[in-house]
């Protein structure tokens, strides 16, 4: 049986995101040559190919891209895509808010929950909650 944390496997170009996560801090990685941040961490610019990369605070507030209602074994939930101000689109769960009330283009800012492994994870909540 395999029971090994899988955040413990932190790969080099995510391990700060983890960090800053368990801290309640959202991190985009920024290139320096073009100015543009990405999603998700790489050693390079998806955007121009640049290695001059670094981790800035992001404001963790965008609005939600497309949504879906997971009902499987269990408690339904929402995955969504989250597009941040800042640019990039991330996927996560939208939390604390009945189904039926989201909407595409809905303004969401992001939380930090503990997952069973014990460490922080982001998710989304409507702005209003």
């Amino acid at each position: 049986m395999h029971t090994e944390d899988p955040f413990v496997q932190a790969l080099p170009e995510n391990a700060a995101f983890w960090e800053a996560a368990d801290r309640g801090e959202l991190l985009l990685k920024h290139c320096t040559d073009c100015g543009k941040p990405h999603w998700f961490a790489r050693t390079v610019c998806p955007l121009c190919g640049s290695d001059a990369l670094e981790w800035k605070t992001a404001s963790g507030r965008g609005e939600i891209y497309s949504f879906s209602v997971v009902r499987r074994v269990g408690r339904p939930y929402v995955l969504a895509f989250v597009k941040l101000d800042e640019g990039p689109t991330v996927m996560s769960n939208i939390v604390d808010t009945r189904f039926e009330q989201l909407h595409i283009g809905q303004r969401v800012r992001v939380v930090f929950r503990a997952v069973p492994e014990g460490r922080l994870m982001p998710f989304y909540v409507p702005e209003e909650a």
